[in-house]
């Protein structure tokens, strides 16, 4: 076999092991063929080449995964490929002193509280949490608490 189906075999493993790293996370067949496309091309090496020449493919082959983990690895090959959106919404902070909110008032669930979620009460968004049981989107609530920047709510008319 040429040195070119050799070289051929590692760059296309080391390619399918980049494929595995940024792409498809996780072990999956990119990983595994990548593995067997690495090593096979450095037995080969071994096999039709002798020793020395598979020592220096495998030292080759070395070098060149460790220079391209790097390069994977540096912030800016990352930042091309991440989301930058952020979030900017926030959920109204409540606490007792306050008196916004207290025990007895009353609102709707905005999501459905499994056991935590959002209530709105008195036209303000809250993160809250039921009672003792879960509770439908759009469900008339009774303020019970008022607890650690949360809202501790059970439903109207149960």
């Amino acid at each position: 076999m040429s040195i070119g189906v050799i070289i051929f075999f590692i760059v296309l493993g080391i390619l399918l092991f980049v494929v595995e790293f940024m792409l498809i996370p996780g072990i999956t067949i990119a990983g595994i063929a990548g593995a067997i496309f690495v090593i096979g091309g450095i037995i080969l090496s071994f096999v039709e080449h002798g020793t020395t020449a598979g020592l220096i493919v495998m030292s080759g082959t070395a070098l060149t995964l460790v220079v391209v983990v790097t390069l994977m690895l540096r912030a800016g090959t990352w930042k091309k490929l991440m989301l930058s959106t952020t979030l900017d919404s926030k959920v109204d902070l409540v606490h007792k002193e306050e008196g916004k909110v207290k025990a007895g008032d009353t609102g709707e669930t905005v999501t459905r509280l499994n056991p935590m979620g959002k209530v709105r009460v008195h036209g303000d968004f809250y993160e809250a949490r039921a009672l003792d049981i879960l509770i439908d989107q759009r469900t008339p609530v009774e303020v019970v608490e008022v607890e650690n920047n949360r809202l501790i709510v059970k439903p109207i008319n149960r």
